[in-house]
């Protein structure tokens, strides 16, 4: 952690009006500027089964009455423990939390709870309700969440469209602090991309849920992107962080060397990788 000390690659949205539709595309095009995307996701899926399989003690738990809103719940021993909340990535369109379970692994083996919920995707649903979705599924959490052996502080975190939500839900009662990584802060450019055919983004939509638009929740939130993620979320993650320390709240932006936008997340599945660690600082009141 600290900070990057790579050169800030140049944020193709400087020039948006002058792309074309392929261009703009590319600059959220994440699976095609990996080149073992692919692999990184198959590998990240059979690991999930198996921790799934492993621990199927709290799995497939409604929160609300569509087919996507449930949670997964990793308690920990104790009932006190902190608890990350994990929301899944994929443009608010794609991938479910059961894909995601093997990052649990990482906040259990530092003896944390873990609960993964789920949403509705898009189109099924407008990002409006995703967002409240989230809120719900946290009202359940603080409502339920003793009853499954979850009652110690939430840190919501998130990857990618999972970190956009986990920024709109931090103010929500229940959450401590939060973790976001490899999100997408500002909506605007998205409306221009074949991504907006899904989610068919109202103007209502990119002012009010648009982190980067919207006042700053005081609580802690660490925010984290790869170097060697797409320019446009590298712009977002900083300008997000700046925004927030001009308003003096508090929390670490987090670069991860030589981290694309899959791999970055091996840093949380890893026992005391960066993403871990950060989260324990975000408890302890370590966070800068």
């Amino acid at each position: 952690m600290g900070a990057d000390p790579s050169p800030l690659p140049p944020d193709p949205r400087r020039d948006w009006s002058r792309l074309d539709a392929a261009a703009r595309d590319a600059a959220y095009d994440n699976n095609a500027a990996v080149p073992d995307a692919a692999a990184q996701a198959a590998a990240r899926n059979a690991a999930s089964a198996a921790y799934r399989a492993a621990h199927a003690g709290a799995l497939d738990i409604p929160y609300g009455d569509a087919p996507g809103t449930a949670l997964d719940l990793y308690p920990a021993k104790s009932p006190a423990a902190p608890c990350l909340v994990f929301i899944h990535g994929g443009y608010w369109q794609r991938n479910s939390r059961d894909l995601f379970a093997c990052f649990a692994q990482g906040p259990a083996a530092a003896g944390w709870s873990v609960a993964m919920p789920g949403h509705t995707l898009a189109p099924e649903a407008s990002l409006t309700r995703i967002v409240d979705e989230i809120g719900r599924a946290l009202d359940w959490l603080a409502a339920h969440g003793p009853a499954h052996g979850i009652a110690g502080p939430l840190v919501l975190a998130g990857w990618s469209a999972g970190a956009h939500l986990a920024a709109m839900q931090l103010a929500h009662p229940a959450v401590t602090a939060g973790l976001a990584i490899s999100g997408v802060y500002e909506l605007g450019p998205i409306r221009d991309t074949g991504l907006n055919r899904a989610l068919s983004l109202t103007d209502a939509e990119v002012a009010g849920l648009s982190p980067l638009r919207l006042p700053v929740v005081g609580k802690p939130l660490a925010i984290a992107y790869g170097t060697a993620e797409r320019p446009a979320l590298v712009h977002d993650a900083r300008a997000f962080h700046a925004l927030r320390s001009a308003r003096h709240a508090p929390g670490p932006l987090i670069p991860i060397a030589g981290a694309e936008h899959f791999s970055i997340l091996n840093d949380l599945r890893r026992p005391g990788g960066a993403l871990v660690r950060a989260a324990i600082d975000l408890i302890e009141g370590k966070q800068a």
